[in-house]
């Protein structure tokens, strides 16, 4: 008996050594990680803008001193214009520090518009910030400061982590700087939906991320970056459970795009598609037996024309199961894999149709449908330079808003025959009121189908003027319509295995 006893405390302190021995020591973690997260707070300052409005008593009340009594400016049918004075807004978020010499990650909803970014280091350190380039659809942003040997956190990759991995959230919630919580690893690849053309592969945790928590790190316990934390799901706008971090896979293409060309350079397979178990489902609930010959993949519910999905023969109802050596079990990962590509990679897709397996090589396409990065027309590009009306112009020209030709060469703009002081007043439908009006509407008409600036202008003796300028260079487009019919004939074909 008393051998026994003695035998069972062995068995049972043995037990409790492993335990302690496996233990996970996530202090570790924080000790590295801290110091490379930092307190982001964004200004966006008071604006002016103009407001459509409708005026019921116009048609009755119509008079010559209608302006003078504050009225607006009225356009007919009612229908009139005030401006207002927007209030100055301030935000706060979070960020890593991605190298020493300043580039620092965060959510592109930290940044989107600010005019002014301050970054708060742990030991208290203030810098101003400039904008690198932001990607709305993985809602991520690049910012830096002019500041050298900064604490960079390093990163991992995320296709490593394991569902039920020990990490840590890292940021500053409601303000409270230099929080971390712990948690697991609930699920990967996970999609939401939360955004209208959103990119989603999220890492989903139960480390607690809070407001003030976004564009900080999720580490794994070795203290490195395996996403930057994005949002939470609650019905109260607090922590209740589940946190959303953007895999560093994807984020690393993001950040080496913004660094190189300004914009992510995204690649298209030219389908839309959804969870097989989704589809089952949602058959089912019509009472309709489906047997695709798998429960799991990508289902393929459209095929866009002249896509590079069309041209290598996918069809609608085919199922997507592996990508050159990933197997693909649901849609978000399909997503994520496509994220780290750009246009011009091939890749070698398996799919099944009618229960049979398929493979073929597919050549991703850009937004314009051409197998090449996209080139980047800016102001400077398109050979002008301009600026916006002074208060002085305005009252004489009888103009709320405008961007004067300050300077023209050899160009797009010279070519579609724009002048000096000339004054743009619109872009595809665009008031421009200030510089950062004209990139942006040039920089969507970069990622439009067309590529065309439709620009609405008025000369200083009060003539209109319309103008076409073409981004795309007729050469290039020609070019790369023979390079997609070259790309046609080798990836139609389908092969069985």
């Amino acid at each position: 008996m008393k051998n026994r006893l003695i035998l069972t405390l062995a068995v049972l302190c043995a037990s409790l050594a492993t335990m302690a021995v496996d233990r996970v020591d996530l202090t570790y973690a924080a000790d590295k990680a801290l110091n490379s997260v930092v307190y982001i707070k964004v200004t966006v300052n008071s604006k002016t803008q103009t407001v459509d409005y409708y005026d019921p008593f116009e048609d009755f009340f119509s008079n010559p001193f209608g302006d003078f009594f504050g009225r607006g400016q009225g356009q007919g049918n009612g229908k009139r214009q005030r401006q207002i004075e927007t209030p100055k807004k301030q935000g706060s978020g979070s960020g890593v520090i991605l190298s020493a010499d300043g580039y620092i990650v965060t959510n592109n909803h930290v940044v989107e518009g600010a005019d002014e970014i301050q970054v708060k280091m742990n030991d208290n350190r203030e810098f101003a910030a400039r904008i690198i380039g932001t990607d709305k659809s993985t809602d991520l942003a690049l910012i830096k400061v002019e500041e050298s040997d900064l604490p960079a956190i390093r990163v991992a990759d995320s296709n490593a982590l394991k569902v039920g991995e020990w990490v840590l959230a890292i940021g500053n919630p409601y303000g409270l700087t230099a929080t971390v919580t712990a948690g697991i690893v609930s699920a990967k690849a996970r999609s939401l939906g939360a955004r209208q053309g959103s990119i989603e592969s999220f890492i989903q945790t139960d480390a607690a991320i809070n407001p003030g928590n976004s564009g900080g790190a999720l580490v794994n316990a070795e203290g490195e970056l395996v996403g930057i934390n994005a949002m939470l799901y609650s019905q109260t706008g607090s922590f209740t459970g589940y946190g959303f971090a953007i895999p560093t896979t994807m984020m690393n293409k993001v950040v080496a795009d913004l660094k190189e060309f300004g914009m992510v350079q995204r690649a298209r397979l030219g389908v839309s598609y959804r969870d097989v178990s989704a589809y089952i489902d949602e058959q089912h609930n019509k009472d309709k037996e489906v047997d695709l010959g798998t429960v799991t993949g990508a289902y393929i519910e459209e095929v866009v024309a002249d896509g590079a999905a069309e041209d290598a023969g996918l069809e609608k109802g085919d199922v997507i199961i592996k990508i050159d050596d990933k197997e693909i079990t649901k849609s978000g990962e399909l997503q994520e894999l496509l994220a780290e590509k750009s246009p011009g990679d091939k890749i070698v897709v398996t799919y099944l149709r009618n229960k049979k397996r398929h493979t073929t090589t597919i050549t991703l396409l850009n937004e314009q449908g051409k197998a090449s990065k996209l080139e980047i027309i800016d102001e400077e590009g398109l050979g002008a330079s301009l600026r916006p009306l002074t208060d002085q112009e305005k009252k004489e020209l009888a103009l709320q808003y405008g961007l004067v030709v300050r300077t023209i060469t050899q160009g797009k703009m010279k070519a579609a025959g724009i002048e000096k002081d000339i004054i743009l007043q619109k872009v595809n439908g665009k008031e421009m009121r200030t510089i950062e009006d004209f990139n942006a509407a040039v920089k969507a008409a970069n990622l439009s189908t067309d590529r065309v600036l439709e620009i609405r202008a008025i000369t200083k003796s009060g003539i209109k003027k319309l103008y076409l300028v073409e981004l795309e260079d007729p050469k290039a487009d020609k070019d790369s319509k023979s390079d997609k019919s070259d790309k046609t004939d080798k990836t139609a074909k389908v092969t069985k295995n």
